[in-house]
């Protein structure tokens, strides 16, 4: 037994999930109809808060991980270093990864390190442990599978000590979703956290682009006028649209910025 406690999240499957689940001793948390990762882990981290739970453990239900490297991943909580603790299948190399899977972890990586501010070496890793600090920050917006990378931009915003250790993970069987439809939706999902997340950097950087685009449309309007006298009342206009668009969306991300800061003041309690 590697667990006191095993919580299941039926998640709207079709099969005998449930039944196979309570009949090996879980306890089972139904959802009538499929909601997605995020909305089970929220379900699974509130259904563990009401528990008391002193740490509590994420892994995946596909066989890919080994429930004898709990105590690994669960140690540095219970030792009190860290608040979320991520297991890493390239701490050490250890496990045969296909190489579209290394490839894809690796843009993964890079682009949740940088737009997130907390660096890791495995930001899809399902086998994670969390404290009791960590459950009672954790509320995800994210409902599908970017709800991993989500969980750094919670950990940068709410200052969670995050720590990772090597584990090994098995690939049995070919995907049964398409590489390409699973690696656009995570795409999609950090791209959709970090205008929730980050919206100065998301606003900002797009109305800068607006606004220098503008600039030189302008630009180029006025050399045709000082050309011919004749001013090009199209392009002029569409200077003018993209220098105005552009500073209503840098204006945007300034002000969601400065709510967002606020507000995550409140939530820790800092004002």
């Amino acid at each position: 037994s590697y667990a006191d406690t095993v919580i299941v999240v039926d998640d709207g499957s079709s099969d005998n999930t449930a039944v196979v689940a309570t009949s090996a001793g879980a306890l089972v948390v139904k959802h009538e109809t499929n909601q997605g990762k995020g909305v089970a882990l929220n379900t699974g981290f509130a259904y563990a808060r009401s528990l008391g739970a002193d740490v509590v453990v994420t892994i995946d239900a596909d066989g890919q991980h080994d429930s004898a490297e709990i105590h690994a991943v669960v140690d540095p909580v219970l030792d009190g270093d860290a608040d979320i603790v991520i297991g890493s299948r390239y701490l050490i190399n250890r496990s045969e990864v296909p190489q579209h899977r290394v490839w894809g972890h690796r843009a993964f990586n890079f682009l949740t390190n940088q737009v997130s501010g907390t660096a890791v070496t495995d930001s899809q890793s399902g086998f994670r442990a969390f404290s009791p600090h960590a459950l009672e920050k954790l509320s995800f917006s994210s409902a599908g599978f970017s709800v991993e990378s989500e969980m750094q931009f919670i950990a940068t915003d709410h200052n969670l000590r995050l720590v990772e250790v090597p584990i090994t993970i098995y690939y049995h069987d070919a995907p049964k979703r398409s590489v390409w439809k699973h690696g656009l939706a995570v795409l999609n999902g950090i791209m959709q956290l970090v205008g929730q997340y980050r919206p100065l950097l998301f606003f900002g950087l797009s109305g800068l682009v607006l606004l220098l685009v503008g600039l030189g449309w302008g630009a180029w309007v006025a050399n045709i006028f000082r050309s011919t006298r004749e001013l090009a009342v199209g392009y002029a206009l569409i200077s003018v649209m993209l220098f105005v668009i552009g500073n209503i969306v840098l204006s945007t991300g300034v002000i969601l910025h400065s709510i967002r800061g606020l507000l995550l003041n409140i939530a820790d309690n800092r004002i």
